[in-house]
This record gives C-alpha cells, structure tokens and sequence, in this order.
C-alpha cells in the first residue's frame, strides 16, 4: 500500500487567532496539491477557528497533543473527544519537544495514542528525535 504523502503545519505555540484565521484561509487560497493531504495543526485556543476557516476544503485538522482519557481531572490536557467535537481528524502524539521539555516516555505516548485510536483519531506518530541525533544522521538507530 503506497502512502499518500503529507504536509503537516504544526503552529506550535505561535499565532494569534486573527493571525490563524488568516492563515488557514491563506492556505486554502494556495491550492492543495490532489496528491497529498495537508494538515494544520494550530494551538488548542485556535481549533474552532481554523476549523470554520478550512470547513468544506481537504485540508485536516489536527490537535497538536491529546490525552488517554476522554474527560477527568487531567488540567492542561485536551481530550479526544475534545478534539472530535471541533471538528479533529487527527493528534500529533510524541512530538519531540514533548519528549524533551515534558518527559513524556514511551509509555505515556502508547497511552496517547491509545486514546486517539479508540475515539477515531488518526494519530501522527513524532519518533522524537534530537536535534543533535538529526543532524549526525543517527536518528534511525
């Protein structure tokens, strides 16, 4: 099975919500190439946002983290079903900074996507690498 390759936009902790607005708008203005998907993953405050900014394009739209449980006392997190109400088709889980800045092991990751797979979400799997791993070309190892 040949995988259809992705562009994946992930906004991180930048944008303000006009800025995102504009920008997902922007985007959709570009044109999306019919040979790959596109995914825009803009902070949690902004989903609502770029989601009514995509609606009736291709473009998916992604939470930047999600949780193992659908509700509870889990401050700070964001839960799938969180995400699939606004509109999410997909999670990133593991991202590297996540890895690095927040501890998040190989376990917690499992439980994140995990939580992502049983409510539908497509989880985009980050390996996590290091930038000193990436640039020695040992990341694969």
């Amino acid at each position: 099975m040949k995988r259809r390759p992705i562009i994946a936009g992930n906004w991180k902790m930048h944008t303000g919500l006009s800025e995102a607005e504009g920008l997902s708008r922007d985007i959709i203005k570009a044109g999306i190439p019919g040979d790959r998907d596109v995914m825009l993953a803009p902070p949690f405050t902004h989903l609502t946002v770029v989601a009514a900014s995509i609606s009736g394009s291709n473009v998916l739209l992604a939470g930047q983290n999600v949780c193992w449980e659908d509700k509870g006392a889990y401050t700070g997190e964001i839960s799938p079903v969180m995400l699939k109400e606004i509109g999410c088709q997909m999670a990133i889980v593991g991202h590297s900074e996540r890895r690095q800045l927040f501890a998040e092991n190989n376990s917690m990751i499992n439980k994140r996507l995990k939580g992502a797979l049983g409510y539908g979400l497509v989880p985009v799997l980050c390996i996590g690498e290091t930038l000193e791993e990436r640039e020695n070309n040992t990341t694969f190892n």
